[in-house]
C-alpha cells in the first residue's frame, strides 16, 4: 500500500517512533466514534486537519513522544479506504519512499507474487504514488530478481527512470503538489520524498497495522503488479 502524501509516510513514521498501533478506518463518523470511547484519533480530509480531532496525517505528527506505545486511530482522503479494500490479502505492508529498502526486502524475503496498490487521489491516478511504486518495481526486479509484465508496473518502472534524481522537481507540476501547496506543507513534502529514513516495516492485519516479525516463506516465482485504489 503506498501514500506517498501522506498517509503511508506517516504510519511508517509512527512505527519508527514506538506508536504501538494505527487503526484505520473509512469514515469520520467511525473515527468519532473511536474519540468517545477515549482513543486518540486523527482525521485528514483535502490535506488538512479534520476539526475536532488531534491532528491530521503529517508524518511529524507522528513523532511525539506522548504517542509512544500507545493506539492511534486514523482516517484520510484516500488511504485507509484503500487499505480497508485490501483487507483480507495475505499479507498487506504500508511502503513509501521513506521506508523504500525496507519494505522491498520484506517483500523478497515473502517470496511472494506481490501487487503494489496505489492510493491516487479519489481513485484516480497520482504522480507522487506511481513514482514510488516504480521505485520499487526497479528495486524488485534489478536487486532481487522479481519479473513483470504488467503495463502498469513497466510504467511506472519508467516514470521513475524519467524522474531521475530530481523527483522533487519532477512533481512541481503534479496535481497533488499544487493541491496542497495552499496548505503550506513543504517541510512534510521534503520529508515524504526522502529515502531511507525508516528500516521498519508496518502491516495490517485486517484491524489494525503494527511492527510484526517475519521469516522467509516458501521459495515461489515473484511477480509484481501494480494498481490504482478505486
Amino acid at each position: 500500500m503506498i501514500d506517498v502524501f501522506r498517509a503511508t509516510s506517516a504510519i511508517i513514521t509512527a512505527m519508527q517512533y514506538g506508536v504501538k498501533e494505527i487503526i484505520p478506518v473509512r469514515d469520520i463518523e467511525d473515527a468519532l466514534d473511536y474519540k468517545h470511547r477515549g482513543f486518540i484519533t486523527a482525521a485528514e480530509r483535502k490535506g488538512e486537519i479534520v476539526d475536532g480531532f488531534d491532528f491530521g496525517n503529517s508524518p511529524f505528527a507522528f513523532m511525539s513522544e506522548n504517542l509512544r506505545g500507545k493506539s492511534v486511530v486514523l482516517t484520510t482522503s484516500n488511504c485507509t479506504n484503500a487499505m480497508l479494500q485490501v483487507r483480507h490479502a495475505k499479507k498487506t505492508f504500508a511502503g513509501a519512499f521513506t521506508n523504500i529498502s525496507a519494505v522491498a526486502s520484506r517483500l523478497a524475503e515473502e517470496r511472494a507474487n506481490v501487487l503494489l496498490l496505489c492510493a491516487g487521489w479519489k481513485s484516480r491516478f497520482s504522480m507522487e504514488d506511481t513514482l514510488c511504486a516504480g521505485a520499487l518495481v526497479e528495486m524488485l526486479m534489478g536487486k532481487y530478481g522479481f519479473e513483470t509484465d504488467c503495463d502498469s508496473a513497466i510504467s511506472a518502472a519508467e516514470l521513475y527512470r524519467a524522474a531521475g534524481p530530481d523527483i522533487h522537481g519532477f512533481l512541481d507540476k503534479s496535481s497533488h503538489r499544487k493541491r496542497l501547496g495552499h496548505l503550506k506543507i513543504e517541510k512534510d513534502i521534503e520529508y515524504c520524498l526522502k529515502l531511507d529514513q525508516a528500516n521498519v516495516v508496518p502491516e495490517f492485519d485486517g484491524y489494525s497495522i503494527k511492527l510484526t516479525d517475519w521469516h522467509v516463506l516458501s521459495a515461489k516465482p515473484s511477480v509484481l503488479r501494480v494498481a490504482q485504489a478505486s
